[in-house]
C-alpha cells in the first residue's frame, strides 16, 4: 500500500489504557494484513501510552500479549510533536486512535491544526474496545473526524451510521469490521474437565452490595459444584486502572468468605483462561464475545436485572441470559446464530474477512497523493460550550493546538527522569488510594 521503496506498512497507535491498547495494537495488525494469497511484511508498530490515570503498568502491558517495535509514555502535547513528523514522506502511513471519546477528540483536533489543507498526511482510524452499550451518541460525536471510524459488527454499524446522519454528519467514514482480538481453537469439552469462568469487570455492577452478592454467588456455586473447578477471573490487582475505575476489587471482597478449595482467581490473557473454560459466565464483559465466538457455553446474568446500567441489554436476543439459580441447576445457554451474525462473533471463516473492507478503503486513501484535512463535527461553532472544555482537559487550545509550556522539546534524562517517574509513580499511587480507599469512605459518611 505504501508508496515508499519500503513496503512495511508504518503505523503510529495512541492507547490510554491497557484494553485499549490491546484493541488499537491488535487492529493495526489486522489493518495490514495481506490480501488471500499474496505476502506482506509485518507493520512497524510505534507505540504511544497518554499519560493519564488509566495509563497501564508494564505487567499490565504484558498481560495483554499486544507487542510494537518501540512503545513510549507521552502527553497529547508530546503525541502532537511526534505526529507533526508523521506527515512527512517515509514517516507513518496510518495512526490508530485507541482512546476513550474526550481524548479522541482532542487528538482529532491537534492533528486537524497540524494539517489543515489537503496534505499528505497519515489515514486516522479509531474505533471502540468492545460492546457498546452506553453513551452511543456521546462516544460516536466525539470519534467524528477520523478518516475511519471501525464498528465491530453489522449491528454497530448501522447504528453508528445513524447517529452521524441524525446530526447531519458524514457518516462515510463508518466502517464495519470487528473486535480484533476474536480467535483462538473452538471449544471442546475435555473429559475429566469442568470449569466455570467468571469474568470480572472494573465497574459493573459498581456497588459494594452488588458486587458482593455477584462474589457470594460465585463462592456458593463452587461449593454447590466440589468436583468443578470455579475460577474469578480480574483484570487488574489492586492498585492498577483500566478503563474505567474500580472502587470495590473483588481480591478485597474475598476476603473473609472462606472459599472452597475448588475456587480460585485468576489473571493473565483472557483467551488463554476460555482455552481451558466450560462455562463462561459475567453480567456484561466483552470477554463474553470473544467466548461466544470460541463456541464456549455463555452466560450473561440477569440477577440484578436486565438493565441499561449494566450493559446485559446488550445481550437481548442472544439467547445467553441466565440467573446464578439456573445455572447452579446445570442450565447452559445455547446463543442464537442471527444475533451471533449480526454482532460479528459467529464461529467460522467470515471472521478472517472481517476486515477486508477496513483494508479496501485504507488502500484507497493511501493511495492519494494527499488528503483533505480531518473535519471532527464539534467545532467552535457546533458545540463552543462543550468542545473548548474537552481540549483543555488534555491541554490543547480552541483551535487544537498545545497550549503554551505543555509540550517539552527535550525528554528528561539521567537523573531527572529517575525523579520524575519517582514522582509520578508515587502521584498515581496516592490517586489510586483515594479513589479506591479515601472516596467509597466519603461517600458513607454523607449517607449517614
Amino acid at each position: 500500500m505504501p508508496s515508499r521503496t519500503d513496503s512495511r506498512l508504518r503505523i503510529a497507535v495512541l492507547a490510554d489504557s491497557d484494553t485499549r491498547w490491546k484493541w488499537g495494537a491488535l487492529t493495526a495488525r489486522r489493518l495490514a494484513e495481506p490480501a488471500p494469497g499474496t505476502e506482506s511484511a509485518a507493520p512497524a508498530i510505534t507505540g504511544f501510552l497518554l499519560r493519564g490515570r488509566a495509563t497501564p503498568t508494564p505487567r499490565q502491558l504484558a498481560e495483554v500479549g499486544a507487542s510494537a517495535d518501540a512503545l513510549r509514555e507521552v502527553t497529547m502535547a508530546q503525541f502532537l510533536g511526534a505526529a507533526r513528523e508523521m506527515g512527512s514522506p517515509d514517516a507513518y502511513d496510518v495512526i490508530v486512535l485507541a482512546l476513550v471519546g474526550g481524548a479522541a477528540q482532542a487528538a482529532l483536533h491537534g492533528l486537524a491544526a497540524l494539517w489543515p489543507g489537503h496534505t499528505p498526511r497519515p489515514v486516522v482510524v479509531t474505533g471502540y474496545v468492545g460492546v457498546v452499550y452506553e453513551k452511543l451518541a456521546d462516544g460516536l460525536l466525539l470519534r467524528h473526524g477520523a478518516d475511519i471510524v471501525l464498528a465491530n459488527s453489522r449491528h454497530d454499524a448501522g447504528r453508528f451510521r445513524a447517529v452521524y446522519e441524525g446530526v447531519g454528519a458524514d457518516a462515510r467514514a463508518v466502517t464495519e469490521a470487528a473486535l480484533p482480538f476474536l480467535g483462538g481453537a473452538a471449544y471442546t469439552a475435555e473429559p475429566g474437565r469442568d470449569t466455570v469462568v467468571f469474568a470480572a469487570q472494573p465497574s459493573v455492577p459498581e456497588s459494594r452490595a452488588d458486587r458482593r452478592y455477584l462474589l457470594r454467588r460465585l463462592v456458593e456455586h463452587a461449593r454447590r459444584h466440589p468436583g468443578r473447578e470455579v475460577v474469578l477471573k480480574l483484570r487488574s490487582q489492586p492498585g492498577e486502572h483500566t478503563t474505567h475505575i474500580e472502587e470495590h476489587p473483588y481480591q478485597r471482597l474475598a476476603k473473609g468468605m472462606a472459599p472452597p478449595p475448588n475456587f480460585r482467581l485468576a489473571y493473565g490473557n483472557m483467551g488463554e483462561v476460555l482455552d481451558r473454560a466450560d462455562l463462561l459466565v459475567t453480567v456484561s464483559s466483552t470477554a463474553a464475545l470473544e467466548s461466544l465466538h470460541r463456541s464456549v457455553p455463555t452466560a450473561v446474568l440477569t440477577d440484578l436485572g436486565v438493565r441499561e446500567g449494566l450493559g446485559n441489554h446488550h445481550f437481548l436476543g442472544s439467547g445467553c441470559l441466565a440467573s446464578w439459580d439456573q445455572l447452579d441447576a446445570g442450565h447452559r445457554p445455547v446463543p442464537d446464530p442471527g444475533w451471533l451474525a449480526a454482532q460479528g462473533v459467529a464461529p467460522g471463516e467470515a471472521y478472517h474477512h472481517a476486515f477486508d473492507h477496513v483494508r479496501e478503503r485504507m488502500g484507497e486513501l493511501l493511495s492519494k497523493e494527499s488528503l483533505p484535512p480531518l473535519a471532527p463535527y464539534y467545532t467552535a461553532a457546533t458545540a463552543p460550550g462543550y468542545l473548548p472544555g474537552i481540549l483543555a482537559r488534555h491541554h490543547l487550545a480552541p483551535d487544537g493546538t498545545p497550549l503554551p509550556g505543555t509540550a517539552p522539546a527535550n525528554q528528561p534524562s539521567g537523573l531527572r527522569r529517575v525523579i520524575r517517574d519517582a514522582v509520578r509513580d508515587a502521584a498515581r499511587g496516592a490517586y489510586r488510594h483515594g479513589v479506591q480507599r479515601v472516596a467509597p469512605v466519603i461517600r458513607r459518611m454523607g449517607e449517614l
